[in-house]
């Protein structure tokens, strides 16, 4: 079967095309900016074109590209203590997510997940005086639920982006969680690779069609982050957790 014979599976019109591209491009500005929200950005947009089951595998192979890109180029300012500290607790809950995804039905940890965020967010941006570091204890609880809301939801890395502007530069902050956002797409790339998702091979090929919309969205994210001060910086990732839970909360009353 030929390239093109693969994608015409998807039906998509020239619109349809234009609609999924930007959504991709705008997805990959705010990872740029903020190294997490793929899902929760273009999510919404593509489950109009294809189903969830879809969605998540397409994104996860996308953010594993993009991730590995940005931590080629910012490897030197990784964190390697806190990348440790986060790394086995990360894992856990990528396994805890998937045990719970394949058991539970996670309409109510979508509510949850987007209240919880949406609180944080309107806390963090109305209360001005609160510590401008957490401490390292709080690897454990952030590492945990981020990994088990990424394999849940896609999108956990909000909570490392929480938990590592608080301790770190702008710089290691955005190449340590670069390096987590790596290594949860492994996991759950594996995972993908064992239920034999990536054996559509129309989904491979409208991944490699998107690689350019992703890349133009990250370079528009990096320019972004470069002319911002740290304080702008952690101002706008909060704005975008809010953005973030808000979303969670239409997709969940929506359902």
């Amino acid at each position: 079967m030929s390239a093109v014979e693969w994608m015409s599976q998807w039906s998509f019109s020239g619109v349809d095309w234009l609609v999924i591209g930007l959504s991709v491009v705008v997805a990959y500005v705010v990872f740029g900016i903020a190294g997490f929200g793929t899902a929760l950005v273009a999510g919404p947009v593509l489950i109009v074109f294809m189903p969830l089951s879809k969605i998540i595998p397409l994104l996860v192979l996308l953010d594993f590209v993009a991730a590995f890109g940005n931590l080629l180029q910012s490897r030197r300012d990784v964190n390697t203590g806190e990348l440790l500290r986060l790394l086995p607790c990360m894992a856990i809950g990528c396994t805890l997510g998937v045990v719970f995804l394949l058991n539970l039905h996670s309409d109510l940890l979508l509510l949850l997940m987007g209240l919880f965020i949406s609180a944080y967010a309107i806390y963090s941006l109305a209360v001005k005086a609160r510590p401008t570091q957490l401490a390292a204890g709080w690897s454990i609880p952030m590492g945990t639920v981020g990994g088990l809301f990424g394999a849940l939801f896609g999108s956990g890395g909000f909570l490392y982006a929480i938990y590592l502007n608080s301790r770190l530069p702008k710089d290691a902050a955005r190449a340590t969680q670069s390096a987590l956002i790596s290594c949860s797409t492994v996991v759950r790339l594996s995972l993908f690779l064992i239920a034999g998702v990536y054996a559509d091979l129309p989904l491979l090929m409208l991944a490699v069609c998107l690689l350019p919309a992703m890349a133009l969205g990250l370079w528009c994210g990096r320019r972004l982050t470069m002319r911002m001060s740290r304080e702008a910086f952690v101002r706008l990732v909060t704005w975008l957790v809010l953005a973030s839970g808000i979303a969670l909360i239409g997709r969940y009353l929506s359902a």
